[in-house]
């Protein structure tokens, strides 16, 4: 009898403790409102980008699309992996789009550079979709895209992103 007991017990035990980790140990949820009295979920760093888009009105504002998509290679032990395909934006304040096709060949450069780092930091690994895996490769690109164009970008659009595992 007691052979089953103390495994049952332990099995309590563990499920218990779990439990109780995961509710003392889950992050605090982020609860903004707005001067409107509405309620965001949204990171307020993200928020604050969001309206300070939302006040151009969207005449100014301008999606070039770029020509190709961007295949990067994940990496595990010196084998590929996966490949990560995506399709960008770039979003242009005024008649800019003429400006990022001339810049382009710098700006796939720097794109790739930002892309291959965030392969080989483990950006693409598990749940790449992840908020937190999204908003830094999102800040990179945008970094890169104002080396490149200056201050006629607004931000980076990731339009397309897929994972084909190898």
């Amino acid at each position: 009898m007691m052979k089953f007991i103390l495994p049952l017990l332990l099995v309590v035990l563990g499920v218990g403790g779990g439990a109780a980790a995961g509710f003392f140990l889950k992050p605090a949820p982020v609860e903004v409102v707005d001067e409107d009295g509405t309620h965001d979920c949204l990171p307020s760093e993200t928020t604050q980008t969001l309206k300070a888009v939302e006040a151009e009105t969207p005449s100014e504002l301008e999606y070039v699309k770029l020509n190709n998509q961007f295949v990067i290679p994940v990496l595990k032990s010196g084998r590929v992996a996966a490949l990560v395909i995506l399709s960008l934006s770039v979003e242009v304040s005024g008649d800019q789009d003429a400006t990022v096709y001339e810049r382009e060949p710098k700006l796939r450069d720097l794109f790739n550079e930002v892309l291959f780092f965030h392969a080989n930091t483990g950006g693409f690994d598990g749940v790449f979709t992840d908020f937190s895996k999204m908003e830094m490769l999102r800040k990179g690109l945008s970094e890169a895209a104002h080396k490149a164009l200056g201050g006629t970008h607004v931000g980076v659009l990731i339009t397309d992103i897929v994972r084909q595992d190898a």
